[in-house]
């Protein structure tokens, strides 16, 4: 097989504020598997708070090159997972570009869906929440507007007054929420004190009020909210759900943080096992990596699948949004494909 990459850089139609910044683009890396006459495409989002940059990425892109260049069809893709996996303790991201691609090029070489290619039943469409970023009062009525066609609303917290925002919020649309505290808090009392507020103000979950190192107090929290409580930051791979019991409600699952498709699934498995609550998530990938996720959303109780619209330069065309839906398609592999423009620049 033969691996490319290629950097590029996303950019917000909005800036996008979270509790620890606000940013106007995302740096990501594009990769390019082919073997014969088939290729496939991967992404590594790149986030500064995923902690992963993108020289780091590059680096194992060229590890993985001179490791996948020795493979060559019939492909086994569990072999070959681990074997990357081996390469390095982290780089997450990279490592789920390269699981992206394996399936996608698997997917067309066999000429199957995701879905038919781990034997399951295809989704239907699913509601997706619409991601707003904390900012100005002016911006946040604009895109409040921009989501009109959206039955669920995402809603980023952790700020000085998030009563205020909430209520500033409900001011303007009476939809359901999802608030997205993203480690904001720092107090168990008051955590709970906004839950218990939240709960008269539609929202339907809270998704990581602590920060990862507060595991007990989170527990408490959990154990005493009206709502769902949500692990992001606290969770990122298969092994991280082992002592989840009693401390979150479920878990958001992303691609760049768990490695792939193939240790989704594993983690959706282990969640339906021992009653944890799935939610689908992305790092604000372009359509490739959202694509690839959405692949998984038949299992999804709830998913964050919006990420494309918030971008105005999408190199990559994939799922389609209709009346706030994701709509998946029925391409083989990972349902995604460069854009013309973006192809030849290969």
């Amino acid at each position: 097989m033969n691996l490319k990459f290629k950097a590029f850089l996303l950019v917000f139609k909005h800036p996008f504020g979270v509790s620890s910044n606000t940013r106007n683009e995302t740096p990501t890396v594009f990769i390019k598997l082919t073997e014969g006459e088939h290729c496939g495409y991967g992404e590594a989002c790149l986030p500064v708070y995923l902690g992963e940059t993108r020289e780091e990425t590059i680096i194992f892109f060229r590890k993985a090159h001179t490791v996948l260049a020795k493979i060559s069809a019939p492909l086994n893709l569990t072999e070959i997972l681990n074997t990357i996996d081996d390469l390095s303790q982290v780089n997450n991201a990279a490592k789920a570009a390269i699981d992206m691609a394996l399936h996608d090029l698997v997917g067309k070489m066999r000429a199957q869906t995701i879905a038919q290619m781990y034997g399951f039943a295809g989704a239907e469409p699913m509601s997706t929440s619409y991601t707003i970023g904390i900012d100005t009062e002016v911006k946040l009525i604009q895109k409040i507007n921009d989501a009109r066609d959206f039955s669920v609303l995402k809603i980023k917290a952790g700020t000085e007054n998030d009563q205020a925002l909430i209520s500033f919020i409900r001011k303007h649309t009476d939809k359901p929420l999802y608030v997205d505290v993203n480690q904001g808090w720092k107090d168990k009392v008051f955590a709970l004190d906004m839950i218990l507020w939240m709960t008269t103000q539609n929202v339907v979950l809270i998704e990581q009020p602590l920060p990862v190192a507060m595991r007990d107090e989170m527990a408490w929290v959990t154990s005493q909210s009206l709502i769902p409580t949500i692990a992001d930051e606290s969770v990122k791979r298969f092994k991280d759900l082992q002592d989840l019991k009693g401390v979150f409600s479920g878990v958001n699952i992303k691609l760049m943080k768990c490695t792939g498709l193939a240790e989704a699934i594993k983690m959706i498995d282990f969640c339906k096992e021992n009653k944890l609550l799935v939610f689908l998530g992305c790092m604000a990938e372009s359509s490739c990596g959202t694509s690839a996720m959405a692949q998984l959303i038949g299992f999804a109780d709830y998913i964050d699948l919006d990420a494309p619209l918030l971008y105005k330069n999408d190199p990559f065309s994939g799922v389609a949004y209709e009346k706030g839906k994701v709509i998946l398609n029925k391409q083989p592999g990972i349902g995604a494909a460069p854009k013309a423009n973006f192809l030849n620049t290969w």
